[in-house]
C-alpha cells in the first residue's frame, strides 16, 4: 500500500485526471461531505462485497475515510483481495478539509 498526500490528490483532480476513489467511511459520513468517491464501507470490504469496484483490480484506487486509519485497513485488505494498485489518502477528510475549506 502507497500513501498519497492531500495535494497531490487534489492537482491531479484539478487538472481533471480520471481518478478512482473509493470512500469507506459511513454513510452518514459520505452524506455530510466527500469528495466525489464510491462508498464502500469498511465492514464492506471486510465481508468482501467489493463487487462495484471489483473491475478496478488492475487500476489505480486511492481509499479515504475520516482520518486515515480505515482507509490504511481497507486499503491492506483490497491488496490482499488482489487490487494491484492501492493508495491510502493520508490523514483522510479530516486533512482535506483543514487545506482545502477555509
Amino acid at each position: 500500500m502507497q500513501i498519497i498526500e492531500a495535494i497531490e490528490l487534489k492537482n491531479r483532480m484539478d487538472e481533471g485526471e480520471k481518478i478512482n476513489l473509493l470512500d469507506v467511511r459511513q454513510p452518514e459520513e459520505h452524506a455530510a461531505f466527500n469528495i466525489g468517491g464510491i462508498l464502500i464501507p469498511l465492514g464492506d470490504i471486510m465481508a468482501m462485497q467489493t463487487d462495484d469496484i471489483d473491475n478496478l483490480k488492475e487500476e489505480e484506487v486511492i481509499c479515504y475515510c475520516r482520518s486515515g486509519q480505515r482507509s490504511m485497513q481497507a486499503s491492506m485488505m483490497l491488496e490482499n483481495m488482489g487490487f494491484k494498485n492501492v493508495k491510502n489518502l493520508a490523514g483522510g477528510m479530516m486533512n482535506w478539509q483543514a487545506l482545502f475549506e477555509k
